[in-house]
């Protein structure tokens, strides 16, 4: 573990201790306790967020960036003060090399139209793979259209792993881009990012990469510098923050030759009818009146995963994934998808399916029961077809499961399929 990450992640906390902090947890669902696995949707928030958050809106509740009155200032100060801590939890070099946006989602648009529009040309092409998330597949696709690019595909194994081994049939001059996910939100696996960067900057040393990183930040240490990447992407809210807060991290120079995204407030350094000067990175990339509050709960979130033992946390969410893919295998009828896992290869997200019961109509009878589980195509839909699924059913899990969710989400299918088998 780098220097820069072992300040991230303090050797504090076990996650064992940790399931108290989350309040939300203490509900009840039909009569019967929550069970929440549906962590890789959005994460349940610890109590420090939710103070963040009201103390963001009763004592700072203020416009940034332009008020020289005191509560101006201070919330000013405390929003800028996340961009060092995101830069701190990735180990990015610069805390100006941090944008937020509302998400993932949002990062991710933003690179697609600001590259497109100054990097692709007719005739580029666009890798992605095979186990994307709509968001980090569809801003692509639409920018071939529009600059009359290929969207090229990474294939998968049978497995819905990540073929590195295809990259040098895939990569070529005219690659401009390379999007992947750092892990798969349907199946867990974990891509080997640094080794495609390294592959990509030995076959097409051209090419932007770009990480999803929205399911690798909760369960994994991230260092962009380690990684070798040009951008990562993740959402506060699936690393136990608020909702409509995330972070794009860029190596500066490629911010810097990136035209602004949206026009406003707050982007701009001087406006005339004749012409308009542009700030600095990163605020070029923040137009408008940003999500204040939901920017500072966010920076409790980091400084609360800061707090946690990453070892402890890796070793406490592998055994449990462990656990749930032998109790669910164990289930007459139940296939549970994706190839055998290590603490390394995945993220504790499981998907499974029952031939012959539809995933939505199993994930409404395990929530009568207390679950909480996805289900569906998880906006996955070509990793569906390629494990040749409609959809399937997702138990994701957090830095507050234990082993007795897991028993109950066991318990709770059995009892699903004996009555769907009765009827």
């Amino acid at each position: 573990m780098s220097s820069g990450l072992s300040s991230a992640w303090a050797s504090l906390r076990d996650p064992a201790s940790l399931r108290a902090d989350f309040p939300a947890l203490a509900a009840t669902v039909h009569g019967r306790p929550l069970v929440y696995l549906d962590s890789a949707s959005t994460a349940q928030k610890p109590q420090a967020v939710l103070t963040a958050l009201t103390h963001a809106y009763v004592d700072l509740c203020a416009n940034i960036h332009r008020g020289v009155h005191q509560k101006s200032q201070q919330a000013s100060e405390a929003y800028e003060a996340v961009r060092e801590k995101a830069r701190r939890f990735l180990n990015a070099p610069q805390a100006a090399e941090i944008v937020f946006t509302r998400g993932t989602t949002e990062a991710i648009n933003l690179l697609a139209h600001t590259l497109g529009a100054s990097r692709v040309e007719p005739g580029d092409e666009v890798l992605v793979s095979g186990l994307e998330h709509h968001s980090n597949l569809v801003p692509w696709q639409r920018l071939c259209l529009a600059r009359r690019a290929a969207l090229r595909v990474l294939p998968l194994t049978k497995e819905g792993a990540v073929a590195i081994e295809a990259l040098a049939q895939r990569l070529s001059n005219r690659t401009r881009i390379v999007a992947i996910s750092h892990a798969s939100n349907v199946l867990g696996c974990v891509v080997p990012v640094a080794a495609v960067v390294a592959e990509v900057r030995r076959l097409a040393p051209q090419a932007v990469v770009i990480v999803d990183g929205a399911q690798a930040v909760p369960h994994l240490p991230v260092d962009v510098q380690a990684l070798g990447c040009d951008a990562y992407c993740f959402s506060g809210h699936k690393l136990y923050g608020p909702t409509g807060a995330g972070v794009l991290w860029g190596r500066r120079a490629l911010l810097e030759s990136l035209p602004p995204w949206q026009s406003g407030g707050d982007m701009v350094l001087s406006v005339s009818f004749e012409a308009t000067q542009y700030q600095d990175v990163p605020q070029r990339f923040e137009a408008g009146t940003p999500a204040i509050a939901e920017v500072i709960a966010l920076g409790a979130a980091l400084d609360y995963v800061a707090q946690i033992d990453v070892a402890a946390l890796i070793a406490h969410e592998s055994a449990l994934r462990a656990l749930a893919v032998e109790r669910l295998s164990q289930i007459d009828g139940v296939q549970v998808l994706g190839g055998a896992a290590t603490a390394t290869s995945h993220v504790p997200v499981i998907s499974f399916v029952v031939p012959g019961v539809h995933p939505h109509d199993l994930g409404t009878a395990l929530d009568f029961e207390g679950v909480a589980v996805r289900t569906g195509h998880h906006c996955a839909q070509p990793l569906m077809a390629h494990l040749g699924v409609v959809g399937t059913v997702r138990a994701s899990l957090g830095c507050y499961t234990n082993q007795a969710d897991l028993f109950a989400l066991a318990a709770a299918v059995e009892q699903a399929l004996r009555l769907f088998r009765r009827r």
